[in-house]
């Protein structure tokens, strides 16, 4: 089963946090991991990696922290996941180095292959805004009011 990394599943949960509160500004590593309950330190180590990455900008000082480098309409989860895990591999004969006495005898590999790259194109269509979009959008009104000829609203 292909299955996202802790690692990964944080460095997108912050990248999220920070494309829809980023109004509020810099977020700090600590602040991330305790509203999220993430390890601070691993979380810490994620972080830099997206900053490295040129995904985040680091601030230091006291208002200090994370925010996104670019306009999150742009940053993809596969941006996000290779910047924390490196290429994705579905199987270990797609990796560089071939663990597999299999391949020359290999019924399934291309198949894999194409079910790989299948998901990488879905990740690389994903931003990190769209991952935001549910939440952010305002909530359709409780009631829907009509106005009359006569100037009144009507349910």
């Amino acid at each position: 089963m292909l299955k996202l990394t802790k690692k990964a599943d944080y460095g997108l949960i912050a990248m999220r946090h920070l494309a829809q509160y980023s109004e509020l500004g810099a977020c700090s590593a600590k602040d991330l991991a305790g509203i999220y309950g993430m390890p601070q330190e691993a979380l810490a180590k994620i972080l830099q990696r997206l900053t490295k990455a040129g995904l985040l900008e680091s601030q230091f000082g006291t208002n200090g922290g994370y925010t996104l480098a670019r306009d999150p309409r742009t940053i993809t989860a596969l941006e996000v996941i290779h910047a924390i895990d490196g290429p994705l591999f579905m199987t270990s004969c797609s990796a560089p180095v071939r663990g597999c006495g299999q391949s020359e005898r290999c019924t399934v590999r291309e198949p894999l292959r194409k079910v790989s790259r299948s998901i990488e194109k879905v990740l690389k269509r994903l931003t990190i805004w769209e991952m935001t979009d549910k939440e952010t959008r305002p909530a359709p009104p409780l009631v829907n009011l009509r106005p009359t000829s006569q100037g009144t609203a009507q349910l």
